[in-house]
């Protein structure tokens, strides 16, 4: 099975952190093209989750292009759409980034005080 681990009090909701856990372990070639992935019902029995959290990760990662369902056969690993694999987590890093800036700002926190903070837990 997959390496992945869920935090049920962290404020990125169960289905995105399999999203993020699950692409980023693809990018970074852990996952295969053409590798299977268990079936939901099987992923959810394994992490305690609702079926409903995580077919909803995988139809984001089947938007997003990380993976093909086909009936009757499962889901597999889709194959690479000839980005790079660096390009592709740039891209990936950016659209979080993209996504949780507008919080940074109604904090009040400067990029100058955001990019201290990042270079402190980093």
């Amino acid at each position: 099975m997959m390496d992945l681990v869920l935090c049920t009090t962290s404020d990125v909701p169960l289905y995105q952190q399999l999203y993020l856990q699950i692409s980023a372990q693809i990018v970074n070639e852990v996952l295969l093209p053409g590798t299977p992935l268990p079936p939901i019902r099987t992923v959810a029995a394994e992490l305690g989750v609702s079926i409903i959290t995580v077919k909803r990760a995988w139809e984001e990662l089947e938007r997003s292009g990380f993976i093909h369902t086909h009936v009757g056969r499962g889901t597999v690993v889709a194959p690479r759409d000839g980005t790079h694999p660096d390009e592709k987590k740039l891209a990936i890093a950016r659209e979080k980034l993209e996504r949780d800036l507008p919080f940074y700002r109604t904090l009040g926190l400067s990029k100058g005080e955001l990019q201290q903070l990042i270079d402190t837990l980093y």
